[in-house]
């Protein structure tokens, strides 16, 4: 189902540190950790913030939230979900772009998850570790790192901030590379089963993967340990639900240095949503690659921070 002729070239395609003009592969995600950290350091000094609140039991649970400048009566949020494969990262390098909300009347949250390798303890040679760590409660496939784990905490985070904070009056949802799938699943949310629905009005997908099931033969999957009954039920493209009169609109960005199984998987993603009738719009955003698409967030005069700044009004 994909246009990628040999392993090692679809290793190339879901490897985005080999598609920059800027640095060399071996430096550009440490530059990506060094900003994007940098940046979260700028916006906690200078926002107000509410750091490292639990949404749920797990390591990983917890939010960090920067309030607007002037947030009196109710405020819109954007709620930012963390790129790094699924596997690194965290809502610790994650507050950059929080600088031009905050100060437009807009709360930002970071989100927090469990992260992969711990889903590594999920095969059954090694139940007994997983049982060690998780809830006697939860399921063996809900193991901490494991995808649906990380899809069903996302999930989770949402409905905890519209239980704990009335004054929100909004929610827009903002995920770069893996976060962009996990906030696409989103979309697809039954939301019966939690008893909530989120009032998401707009959703910005950066440079994500909506079908996992190509990754699944890279080394990405080496940390996930996807089967591809989990690759095809966590992914997006599979699961795109008719829009409801009342769907947010979405807004799916892709980098010119991006590279082109990344490209068409933001271009096959829109289309379907479009077809099944969401309002969506394709930015291709030239002159940046798979990170500093993300990075330049914390820019005002950045396109992608003016258009989002423009689809998060000010309530």
């Amino acid at each position: 189902r994909y246009p990628v002729a040999s392993p090692q070239a679809l290793e190339d395609q879901y490897s985005p540190s080999r598609w920059s003009p800027r640095l060399d592969r071996d430096t550009i995600i440490d530059a990506h950790f060094a900003v994007t950290a940098a940046g979260t350091e700028r916006a906690r000094a200078s926002a107000e913030t509410l750091l490292h609140v639990p949404y749920g039991n797990g390591d990983g649970e917890k939010l960090d939230i920067y309030f607007p400048t002037d947030p009196s009566g109710t405020f819109p949020v954007l709620v930012y979900i963390h790129g790094g494969y699924w596997q690194c990262l965290s809502k610790d390098d994650s507050g950059f772009a929080a600088p031009p909300l905050v100060s437009q009347g807009v709360a930002v949250v970071a989100v927090g998850y469990d992260i992969a390798p711990k889903g590594r303890c999920c095969p059954a040679e090694a139940a007994a570790a997983c049982m060690a760590q998780r809830p006697p409660t939860l399921p063996p496939a809900l193991c901490p790192g494991h995808m649906d784990s990380m899809v069903l905490q996302v999930r989770r985070s949402l409905v905890f901030l519209v239980e704990q904070y009335p004054r929100i009056r909004g929610i827009y949802l903002c995920g770069h590379s893996a976060g962009a799938h996990l906030a696409a699943m989103v979309l697809s949310t039954d939301w019966t089963e939690f008893q909530v629905v989120p009032d998401i009005k707009g959703t910005v997908l950066v440079s994500g993967v909506y079908d996992l099931e190509p990754i699944l033969h890279t080394y990405v999957n080496d940390a996930l340990n996807m089967s591809r009954e989990v690759a095809q039920r966590n992914s997006p493209m599979r699961h795109v639900t008719p829009a409801v009169p009342a769907a947010c609109e979405v807004l799916v960005a892709v980098a010119q240095h991006d590279s082109p199984e990344f490209r068409r998987q933001s271009q096959e993603y829109s289309q379907a949503l479009r077809a099944a009738g969401w309002s969506v719009s394709l930015l291709d955003l030239a002159g940046v690659d798979h990170f500093d698409v993300i990075e330049k967030l914390s820019e005002d005069s950045y396109i992608l921070t003016q258009v989002g700044r423009r689809a998060v009004p000010r309530l």
